[in-house]
């Protein structure tokens, strides 16, 4: 993927999701999930990823306006995490740096999972909303994501896709996928143990993704 089309598929998304957020506000539609119960559904998937027993590093990539903040200070209150959120629209930062403000773990930045170097990193839904572009070309964005979440990532990082139904054709502008797909992706080109969440009452499906030499045994 050359920088061009690369420039022109973050635009796209910087500017689906900055609209978005102008409509809908600091909530889950604005950054399209449907409510929140659904919405920290997938947190806690993603979340299997990390060992909440030692402090740790998280990187929340396409973070929106924070959510996971405060479902973490919820959920996770006597955990240690050095949390910081990052989205390529600024519009997102922004609002979340205001939004959570008195929670002196968490910052925010504008930018791509490259960022910085962290224990974990999760993205929740970031690649479901496709542009007018070609799958291919949506799919070398999507790999390329990847790549910047494993190089970020020092022990492992989570991120779920809408799942493909052989007898559902997915609506303009959604992406759909079969699970092996990006399994095989991550296994062959960084070497992971991956491991695949399914079944938990919606559409979709989660990878954690483990280093090999820190891989859960659970």
């Amino acid at each position: 993927m050359d920088g061009d089309e690369l420039s022109r598929l973050r635009s796209s998304v910087v500017g689906y999701y900055s609209d978005r957020l102008r409509r809908y506000g600091a909530t889950p539609l604005g950054v399209d999930w449907t409510c929140i119960a659904s919405q920290e559904l997938r947190f806690l998937q993603l979340l299997k990823l990390c060992d909440f027993a030692a402090p740790f590093s998280l990187n929340d990539v396409g973070c929106g306006y924070g959510a996971l903040v405060g479902y973490l200070a919820r959920r996770h209150a006597e955990a240690r995490i050095d949390y910081l959120g990052i989205d390529l629209a600024a519009a997102m930062s922004r609002r979340a740096k205001r939004l959570w403000r008195a929670y002196p773990w968490a910052a925010f930045v504008t930018g791509d999972a490259r960022v910085r170097m962290a224990d974990y990193s999760v993205a929740s839904g970031i690649f479901n909303v496709k542009p007018a572009q070609p799958r291919a070309t949506w799919e070398r964005f999507v790999a390329l994501t990847l790549d910047g979440l494993q190089a970020s990532s020092r022990r492992g990082f989570a991120v779920n896709f809408k799942l493909e139904r052989p007898d559902d054709e997915a609506p303009e502008g959604l992406y759909r996928v079969r699970p092996e797909i990006w399994i095989r992706h991550c296994e062959r080109a960084y070497g992971a143990a991956v491991t695949l969440l399914e079944g938990y009452g919606q559409p979709e499906f989660t990878l954690l993704v483990y280093r090999r030499n820190t891989a859960s045994r659970t």
